[in-house]
Parts: structure tokens; C-alpha cells; sequence
């Protein structure tokens, strides 16, 4: 880990496509990062990884939500 990637639970930018997730945690050389509201995790190079600025934050808690609302 570099210290440039954000912490484990943080919010994050894969700079390759700007999709936002959540990092889970490293496999090797590889950040995790996993959708919000849930999905299928994606490995991202640390030096793809950005920290999320605030207005993606918001999107992601809210899209958070709304899956926690479609929960059986």
C-alpha cells in the first residue's frame, strides 16, 4: 500500500473509468474496491486509486441506501 490510497472503508476513484467503491482491502499488488450498495469487486493498480472527492461521497452513501431499502 502507498501512502497515497485511502484507508480501508474509504471511499475511492478508480482513475482508469472513474468508478466509485469502496476499498476493501489489497491482493498483492492490487487495491480492492467494491461498488457501493454492494457488486462484485474489482482490483485497481495503487496508483489508479484516488480518494473520492465529497459530492462522489454523497452519491455513494445515497446509492448505499437505496439498496439497503430494496433488501428483502
Amino acid at each position: 500500500m502507498t501512502a497515497d490510497v485511502p484507508e480501508l472503508g474509504a471511499y475511492a476513484v478508480d482513475a482508469r473509468d472513474g468508478r466509485v467503491g469502496v476499498v476493501m482491502g489489497w491482493v498483492g499488488t492490487y487495491v480492492q474496491l467494491r461498488p457501493p450498495g454492494g457488486g462484485r469487486e474489482w482490483d485497481c493498480p495503487p496508483g489508479d486509486v484516488r480518494p473520492a472527492p465529497p459530492a462522489d461521497i454523497v452519491r455513494a452513501r445515497v446509492r448505499e441506501r437505496n439498496a439497503e431499502g430494496r433488501l428483502p
